[in-house]
């Protein structure tokens, strides 16, 4: 909440009537006059206070994408495992096919051989 515009804007107001009460409103009888000490001791505190808890925001937030990263890593590991096992298989099929192919070109030169040998004994 500490860096949202919506903290931002709720501060400046905070501020601007911090002042307009101690210099307008309060006149003669303010309870932090012009220099203003007391706004300047609390702004020093909320951004000691404010540093450390965005720091710690920052480290959540990065915690959450490593493990997010880590995450995709292994589901892209994965997918090429994946790929690389359906090439496996189709190099596979593609090799049992050629196999195929080969014996049945071998069966139709059998085929014309015979067929070339029983028309010459006609």
């Amino acid at each position: 909440m500490g860096g949202s515009w919506g903290f931002v804007i709720a501060f400046g107001v905070v501020l601007t009537i911090w002042m307009a009460l101690n210099t307008k409103i309060l006149g003669p009888h303010p309870f932090d006059p012009f220099p203003f000490i007391l706004l300047n001791l609390v702004l020093s505190c909320l951004a000691a206070i404010q540093a450390p808890i965005i720091l710690m925001a920052q480290n959540r937030s990065a915690a959450r994408d490593r493990m997010q990263a880590d995450e995709d890593y292994r589901t892209n590991l994965k997918a090429e495992l994946e790929i690389a096992s359906l090439h496996d298989k189709m190099d596979h099929l593609l090799h049992s096919q050629f196999e195929r192919m080969v014996e049945m070109q071998e069966i139709q030169l059998d085929l014309l051989t015979d067929l070339a040998e029983a028309s010459r004994r006609r």
